[in-house]
């Protein structure tokens, strides 16, 4: 593996009904081919060796001996080849016939895996020929020349890197309690499924529904094959199905009803689904249920099947799927990750409200980005509360360094919005303040910045008082992470609405709700909100009347920064992989040591400013990470970033 990826394949081979060669040789195609790409394990069809419609002709001995022989052949083929392939083919054991995946490594066969559950209704009669692995006893089968043990327990295989996968065929999925919940408990962490699906109206997406969830719900990788074109069309049509699910997931898909051979290749984050199962409780604790002895009885022993080392020389390793450059939005559509996220906001918000019985709140108004969004939502929620929006008591407190672009905009959205407008500069009592603590008004340095915006966070604090309300935080998750807030300052309030919601979503939010609005004034200073520099606008504007402080010019991209937060709280990757994801999503945008410097950046910066996480104000969860101390995030505030700034150092 590199990275913690590990290259997987699902393939469509054309198959021919009972021509075992043609149906090899297809297969052997495919195999050459994703072994050339560094593809690791490659899935196959159900029955891809002889085709799964051959109804009557399982019975018949030249069929199964024409599998066996195909069977040799595949092995010779793959005596020199690094990659492990998993084949459907019917296997005879005694006097019944099994519907078995051969997994298939360097000329040998590492296990056989019949089928658990045979559909027998509908379109489906597989009892017709086959049994079930609840049919058979655990035994030893002399097949393709060699002598294997095969049994309906569960079979686990380990790569040589440590991987290890289970196999389930078909129905097996569809069951109420697949084999694969089994599998994944028992330490599998890829399911491979080797199928034959038929295709009717609305059964697709169930089937992705289906396979979605298995993946979600056993913290696993979901890699599918079902068969193609070529299979018989007398009754049904098999229109060629091919997934790769990662933790609920779809990474990857083939295209339905081809008439040529497919492969899909992708890469599976094994290092995501280890940190996922290690941060579920849940899961740990439905493996301790399911393997539970009794007192005396000893320890559950998990039993492996080893693969075999790789013999040829490593690859360049090329990653197989899409890294998202906003992945606190991936899964979702745009406006749907945003309604969620503001209704969530909005929900928030108004339960504080009548659970202290309040229906005041203050909050500083600048015209950027943060405050904006909270002062939507502090409209959404009162709105739904059928509370007056003269009750929002919305203040803006212009200081040093506003410009007239934002103030203009916290002007007009107030008045359009309907709240009460409250204007009070801070540039009299900061002034005055300079001069009690004897600060040179003309250094502007940090107690220059943060005295503006402790004093800013003081009047909200009073203005709550004296209106008996309750001040609502503006400040973003980004911010939090890089400690690029005042203590006590904009870091504090009575209730954040935004502290769990990134910089790059905020602006998502904002643009949303400008989409949605009917007044044609709020929508288009909502978009201009959008398109000015964030800047905290603490330092004087220059003759033009332009800011000079440019938040993005000092700690970095935000884009880059929530992505670096998002890999580095929601699944602990160590930098070295941040950085190599980063340069896949990023790629043309930012260059390596653009990336690497900002990585450097975010990490000295986020360890550093764990102090200010410490003491948060409440606020709703918002998306997968948090920084809240009393959620996601627990950290001493004097943990040492050595090395983690030393990696990055050495990239």
């Amino acid at each position: 593996m590199k990275y913690g990826f590990i290259k997987v394949a699902t393939a469509i081979p054309e198959v021919r009904i009972a021509d075992t060669k043609f149906n090899l040789e297809a297969i052997e195609k495919q195999i050459v081919m994703a072994e050339g790409q560094g593809v690791e394990i490659i899935v196959f069809p159900e029955f891809c060796i002889t085709g799964y419609t051959c109804q009557d002709l399982f019975r018949q001995q030249q069929l199964l001996d024409d599998a066996e022989r195909a069977m040799l052949r595949l092995l010779d083929f793959t005596r020199q080849l690094d990659i492990i392939a998993i084949v459907g083919t019917p296997v005879s054991v005694g006097s019944i016939l099994l519907n078995c995946a051969v997994v298939v490594q360097h000329g040998k066969i590492l296990g056989i895996v019949p089928k658990t559950y045979l559909p027998n209704y509908a379109e489906f009669y597989e009892k017709r020929w086959f049994a079930s692995a609840f049919d058979m006893s655990p035994t030893k089968v002399h097949y393709a020349g060699q002598l294997l043990p095969i049994t309906p327990e569960p079979q686990i295989y380990r790569t040589a890197d440590g991987v290890k996968f289970g196999i389930e065929i078909c129905e097996d999925i569809w069951s109420p309690i697949p084999p694969s919940s089994v599998l994944t408990l028992d330490g599998a962490e890829i399911i491979f499924n080797l199928s034959a699906s038929t295709e009717q109206i609305g059964k697709h997406s169930y089937l992705e529904a289906l396979l979605a969830q298995q993946s979600a719900r056993t913290l696993s990788a979901y890699v599918y094959s079902s068969c193609g074109f070529g299979e018989s069309t007398q009754d049904v049509v098999f229109g060629g199905n091919a997934f790769v699910y990662e933790n609920g997931v779809q990474l990857a898909s083939a295209k339905r009803f081809q008439m040529e051979s497919q492969v899909v290749i992708c890469d599976i984050d094994i290092e995501k689904l280890r940190s996922e199962r290690r941060l579920n409780t849940t899961f740990v604790n439905a493996q301790h249920n399911l393997f539970v002895l009794p007192v005396g009885a000893g320890t559950y022993e998990k039993k492996y099947i080893d693969c075999m080392p790789k013999e040829n020389a490593e690859r360049e390793f090329v990653l197989n799927r899409n890294i998202a450059p906003q992945p606190f939005l991936q899964g979702e559509t745009i406006d749907a990750a945003c309604e969620e996220a503001f209704n969530i906001q909005v929900t928030g918000l108004a339960k504080r409200l009548l659970h202290i019985k309040c229906k005041t709140v203050v909050l500083g108004i600048s015209g950027g980005l943060d405050s904006t969004l909270a002062l939507l939502v502090c409209i959404e929620a009162f709105d739904r509360l059928k509370f007056d929006r003269k009750d929002i008591l919305a203040v803006t407190m212009p200081g040093f360094g506003t410009s007239d672009r934002t103030h203009n905009n916290a002007l007009l959205l107030m008045q359009e919005l309907g709240v009460t407008m409250k204007e009070i500069s801070i540039v009299p009592s900061v002034t005055q303040h300079f001069k009690d603590i004897e600060h040179d008004i003309n250094v502007q340095d940090a107690t220059y910045e943060n005295a503006q915006a402790r004093e800013r966070t003081q009047i909200l604090m009073d203005l709550a008082n004296e209106y008996n309300g309750l001040v609502i935080g503006t400040g973003d998750l980004s911010e939090l992470a890089l400690g690029w807030c005042t203590y006590n300052g904009d870091h504090m309030s009575m209730y954040a609405v935004n502290g769990s919601v990134p910089k790059t979503l905020v602006k998502q939010l904002v643009g949303y709700v400008a989409n949605q609005t009917d007044n044609v004034k709020v929508a288009e200073s909502l978009r201009d909100i959008v398109d000015t520099p964030i800047s905290p606008e603490l330092v004087p504007t220059n003759e033009s009347g332009e800011v000079q402080q440019k938040t993005e010019d000092i700690v970095g991209p935000y884009e880059l920064h929530d992505f670096f937060l998002y890999y580095f709280l929601r699944h602990g990757f160590q930098p070295s992989k941040i950085y190599y994801l980063a340069g896949q999503a990023f790629e043309g945008k930012y260059t390596n040591e653009e990336i690497k410097k900002w990585l450097y950046t975010f990490v000295r910066r986020f360890f550093n400013n764990q102090f200010k996480r410490s003491c948060l104000p409440e606020g709703p969860k918002v998306g997968m990470v948090s920084l809240s101390p009393r959620g996601d995030w627990r950290m001493p505030s004097d943990a040492d970033s050595t090395n983690w700034l030393t990696e990055i150092e050495q990239l």
